[in-house]
């Protein structure tokens, strides 16, 4: 039998300097009294893909399978496709003229191996992790080792940004 883990609650956000622009997302690990920040930034992308980077990198993070998992966005988009069934829709219509399909398709890996239920809370409004994870984000675009978001690229080419 399978030790009883604790939960882990992960606090993400996600921001761009304009939409797209430079952009980050931070990152808040916490279970059993441990903490795990991370963040990244990228020279091009939008708040969308790096509030959904967010959550994807929080839980890629996690060291074993089915874990309990409480994630605490600010995202209506992120929040709102799981908790009112925009993936699953998205999913059976082939994603059909739906944006940052590549972080969906890898949101739906990792998302599957766990029990995560997903929270939304008010941005910028004071609670800590949610303001933690804000300066993780905008502190990792306004650094000097920014990363290509493929994806965005990807998604974008032959297109005038």
């Amino acid at each position: 039998m399978e030790p009883k883990r604790p939960p882990i609650f992960l606090y993400t956000d996600g921001a761009a300097s304009g939409n797209p622009g430079p952009g980050g997302y931070g990152v808040v690990l916490r279970c059993a009294g441990r903490e795990k920040e991370m963040s990244e930034g990228f020279r091009l992308t939008t708040n969308n893909r790096m509030e959904l980077l967010a959550v994807i990198k929080g839980l890629e993070a996690i060291k074993w399978d089915n874990a309990e998992v409480h994630v605490w966005s600010d995202s209506s988009y992120v929040v709102k496709a799981i908790n009112e069934g925009w993936l699953e829709r998205w999913k059976r219509s082939g994603f059909a003229k739906k944006k940052n399909v590549d972080l969906w398709l890898r949101f739906d890996a990792v998302y599957h191996r766990h029990r995560v239920s997903f929270n939304w809370l008010k941005g910028h409004a004071g609670h800590p992790e949610n303001e933690r994870c804000d300066q993780l984000a905008v502190a990792a675009y306004n650094g000097d080792n920014l990363q290509e978001d493929t994806g965005y690229i990807a998604e974008n080419q032959g297109t005038i940004i």
